[in-house]
């Protein structure tokens, strides 16, 4: 296998981690009230808070006040989700958008560009803005992860789809060398 190949196989394999990444993360944003319902459950944080009180882990504490929280915004503000409905949106079209790098990591590995700024610009804007909102340091830290996760895997497509381009026997899928350049 050349080198060429190879670097496409990689690109592809890791275009898809994020794709899937994204389809992912879109999808957990529109049932929240059941997801953070199941959670509280799953990890005893309800019996926790409920059994010590005030000594309850700080985890178990958020879990249970974003919990009551959803169900009182679902109670008198259900509209409000819209906005959550919109940000999965937002994770598909970003999703659908990589499928154009799947096709032709070459021509479109400014989408690798893109992203990587985009995981650049999240840790500052979940640091920033989750302080502004009040959400723990702790659980500001996991959203600045997925920032951190999806930037090696982008960075690293960036990097191979430009070796590509450079390498003097690039060509594009369907096409000769010579009506690839």
């Amino acid at each position: 296998m050349n080198r060429e190949t190879l670097l496409r196989r990689r690109i592809r394999g890791l275009t898809w981690f994020v794709i899937v990444g994204l389809v992912l993360s879109g999808a957990t944003a529109i049932p929240l009230m059941p997801e953070v319902d199941w959670l509280a459950e799953v990890t005893g944080a309800a019996h926790a808070v409920q059994t010590t009180a005030g000594d309850a882990p700080a985890w178990a504490l958020w879990l249970v006040k974003v919990r009551d929280a959803l169900h009182d915004v679902d109670g008198r503000y259900p509209f409000l989700f819209y906005g959550t409905d919109w940000l999965a949106l937002g994770h598909f079209a970003i999703a659908i958008a990589f499928v154009g790098a799947l096709r032709d990591p070459v021509r479109n590995r400014w989408l690798y560009t893109f992203g990587t700024i985009v995981c650049a610009v999240l840790v500052p804007y979940a640091l920033v803005f989750g302080g502004v909102r009040g959400i723990p340091v702790w659980w500001r830290i996991i959203d600045c992860s997925f920032g951190v996760v999806a930037f090696v895997p982008l960075w690293l497509c960036c990097r191979w789809a430009r070796e590509i381009e450079k390498s003097p026997a690039a060509t594009v899928p369907g096409s000769t060398p010579q009506e690839s350049r």
